[in-house]
C-alpha cells in the first residue's frame, strides 16, 4: 500500500516517532574524531574512528559492522583519515606520532614522530601527502611516498592545533586553532596567507564536496565561510556549545553536537530548527554526514559511535516515499593471517541495530 494510503491514526503515530538511532560498540573510552571515505564504483564506503582507548576501528559505513582494529598506538588517537579509495589510513595520537595504514589489511606501514600530541590528519586527493596538526602549535606535510624525506612546517599558531583540512586546490592547506584563529597556508612555501579571528576558539572544520565552502563550530556558533574570498557566508546560534557540525552535500540541511548531549538538524537556507534529539549520554564531539548523505554518524564522550538516517518518517511521509533500512553492501574483511598489527582477531563487537519500532497496520486499513 502506498505510504499517501496509509490511515491517518497511522500517519500520527509515525509522525510522532522519534528517531532512534544504530549504535556501534567496540570503543572502551570517548569517541572523538570520525571519517567517512569517499563512494567507491560500487556505492560502498567506510567509516574509521578515533578514541581515547587508543585503538582507532574501521567500519562499513553505511552498516556500522566492524570489520577491524588499528593496533599500535600507546596512548589516545584524536584525529583519523581514509584516503580517496579507503585502501590507506592516517590516525594521530597522544604518543606524539601519526601512523600511515594499510586499509585493506590492516599492516601499519610507517610512523612519522613529532614533537607533541598529534591532534588531526588529513590526506590530499591523490594520496600522496600527509597533513599533520600538533599541540606544538604546528602543521606538517608529509611525503607518503618518501618517508625518510623531512616534513614542509608551518609555523603562526600561538597555542595547538585543533584540526587541519587540504583545500580542494591542492596548494593550501586550513588549521584551526585554540588561539580563537582559522588560518589559510601554502603549502609549497610554508607560508600562512589567510586568517579568519574568530570570538572563540574553533573546535571543528568541514569543506563541502565542492570545496567551495569551510564549515566552523566555534561557541555556539556554526558559521560558513568561502574558501576563496575567506569571508563570511552564514551563521547560526546552536542553543548548546557545539564541537562539531557536518553540512549535507547538497547544501541543503546541517547536523550538529555539542556539549548537551543533543544532536541538531538545522536547514541551511534559512536557519530554521527542524529537528532536535538525544541518544548519546555524553557530550557529542564528532559529526559527519556520509558520502551519499543517506546518513550521518556522530561519536561521543559515552564510548558509542551512532549512525542517524537523514530521511525520518516526518520527511518519508510527506514525501510519499517508501523507508529503506540502512542496507548491507559486502563487507571487507582483514585477513586473519595478519601477524604485525592483527594477531588474533577478537570476535567482532557487533552493533546493536536499534532501528524505528514496527507499527502494525490493522488488515481493515
Amino acid at each position: 500500500m502506498p505510504v499517501s494510503q496509509f490511515p491517518a491514526a497511522f500517519e500520527k503515530n509515525m509522525a510522532g516517532l522519534r528517531q532512534t538511532p544504530l549504535t556501534c560498540s567496540g570503543h572502551t573510552r570517548p569517541v572523538v574524531d570520525l571519517c567517512f571515505s569517499q563512494l567507491s564504483p560500487t556505492g560502498a564506503y567506510y567509516l574509521i574512528s578515533a578514541c581515547k582507548d587508543g585503538k582507532p576501528m574501521l567500519r562499513q559505513g553505511d552498516t556500522g559492522d566492524w570489520i577491524g582494529t588499528f593496533v599500535g598506538h600507546k596512548g589516545a588517537v584524536w584525529g583519523v583519515a581514509l584516503n580517496k579509495d579507503a585502501s590507506r589510513a592516517a590516525t594521530g595520537a597522544a604518543d606524539f606520532t601519526a601512523k600511515l595504514w594499510n586499509a585493506v589489511a590492516g599492516e601499519e606501514l610507517h610512523t612519522f614522530a613529532h614533537p607533541h600530541i598529534v591532534r588531526s590528519v588529513d590526506f590530499d586527493s591523490d594520496g600522496t601527502r600527509l597533513l599533520t596538526g600538533s599541540n606544538d602549535k604546528s602543521l606538517r606535510i608529509f611525503d607518503i611516498n618518501k618517508t625518510d624525506s623531512d616534513p614542509t612546517v608551518m609555523k603562526g599558531h600561538t597555542s595547538a592545533i585543533k584540526k587541519v583540512l587540504f583545500l580542494q586546490d591542492e596548494k593550501r592547506v586550513v588549521s584551526a586553532s585554540d588561539d580563537k584563529t582559522v588560518r589559510f597556508w601554502d603549502c609549497v612555501s610554508g607560508t600562512e596567507v589567510g586568517k579568519l579571528e574568530l570570538p572563540s576558539a574553533p573546535s571543528d572544520l568541514e569543506l563541502t564536496p565542492d570545496g567551495s565552502m569551510l564549515l566552523v563550530t566555534h561557541g555556539h556558533m556554526v558559521s560558513t565561510w568561502s574558501t576563496e574570498t575567506l569571508e563570511k557566508m552564514k551563521e547560526f546560534q546552536i542553543p548548546s556549545q557545539v564541537n562539531s557540525a557536518s553540512l549535507l552535500p547538497d547544501k541543503s540541511v546541517f547536523v550538529c553536537g555539542g556539549e548537551d548531549f543533543k544532536m541538531y538538524k538545522f536547514e541551511y537556507e534559512t536557519g530554521a530548527e527542524l529537528d532536535s534529539f538525544k541518544g548519546h549520554f555524553g557530550p557529542v564531539h564528532c559529526v559527519r554526514f556520509s558520502p551519499d548523505g543517506e546518513l550521518y554518524a556522530s561519536g561521543s564522550e559515552d564510548g558509542t559511535l551512532r549512525l542517524w538516517q537523514t530521511t525520518g518518517w516526518q520527511d518519508v511521509l510527506a514525501s510519499g516515499s517508501t523507508y529503506s533500512r540502512l542496507r548491507a553492501p559486502p563487507v571487507r574483511a582483514w585477513p586473519t593471517t595478519i601477524t604485525t598489527t592483527f594477531p588474533h582477531p577478537p570476535t567482532p563487537p557487533q552493533p546493536r541495530r536499534r532501528q524505528l519500532p514496527t507499527v502494525p497496520v490493522k488488515a481493515e486499513a
